[in-house]
């Protein structure tokens, strides 16, 4: 594994990335929030190794990162109505939104369920990773399950380690908390877990948002 030191040149260390994951490799990367670790989405055994690395259970699905809104078409079956405030006024940034999953997805990203967790993040390293990559990236925190979500590369070192095949060195993240997750699925928004976007900014913007 390597981790890749901050600043010599953030470029190559992304064209690093953009390698190991079209070869089915994990890599750890900065984001608006907190740090990602990240694998093809199109490439199940890569996603498997998520899960080994995390520790976490399959039965949990797995977020997605895009590079800009014309993506969501490629992930979601249908993009409900409500969705639209929340994308127009929080993305980029630390919003996840769940939605309907398209027939594209595969299973192991979502758990076996019918929706997929979707974001579009603001910082510059994940959107080179996927837009080099040509697909969406998981997005899942680089941490083992249930520990705390790392800032920088050396305390995803910490945690992960050589299980993962590259740890981009973007700095301390800006954010320093996992988004927010909203649920579009269902009539009305629900908040399933509340992080860099508070409840009120959320309810301020787009209006009746339930809690659960």
């Amino acid at each position: 594994m390597m981790l890749a030191k901050p600043i010599i040149d953030i470029r190559q260390q992304i064209e690093s990335g953009i390698t190991i994951l079209r070869r089915g490799g994990l890599i750890a990367y900065p984001t608006d929030t907190v740090y990602g670790l990240g694998a093809s989405m199109s490439l199940p055994q890569s996603v498997a190794r998520i899960y080994e690395v995390k520790g976490r259970p399959r039965s949990l699905p797995l977020p997605l990162l895009l590079a800009d809104v014309s993506q969501i078409a490629e992930v979601a079956g249908e993009v409900p109505l409500s969705a639209w405030c929340f994308i127009n006024s929080f993305f980029p940034g630390a919003l996840t939104l769940i939605l309907p999953k398209a027939a594209s997805v595969p299973a192991i990203i979502t758990g076996g369920g019918n929706s997929v967790a979707v974001r579009v993040p603001d910082h510059p390293v994940p959107l080179a990773l996927i837009k080099g990559l040509g697909s969406p990236i998981v997005g899942t925190s680089a941490n083992i399950s249930g520990r705390p979500s790392p800032l920088t590369a050396e305390e995803v070192y910490a945690q992960l380690g050589d299980k993962v095949d590259l740890i981009i060195d973007g700095g301390l993240c800006p954010g320093g908390r996992e988004s927010t997750i909203v649920d579009v699925t269902g009539e009305t928004p629900v908040i399933r877990r509340e992080g860099a976007i508070s409840i009120e900014e959320l309810r301020r913007v787009c209006g009746n948002i339930l809690t659960g």
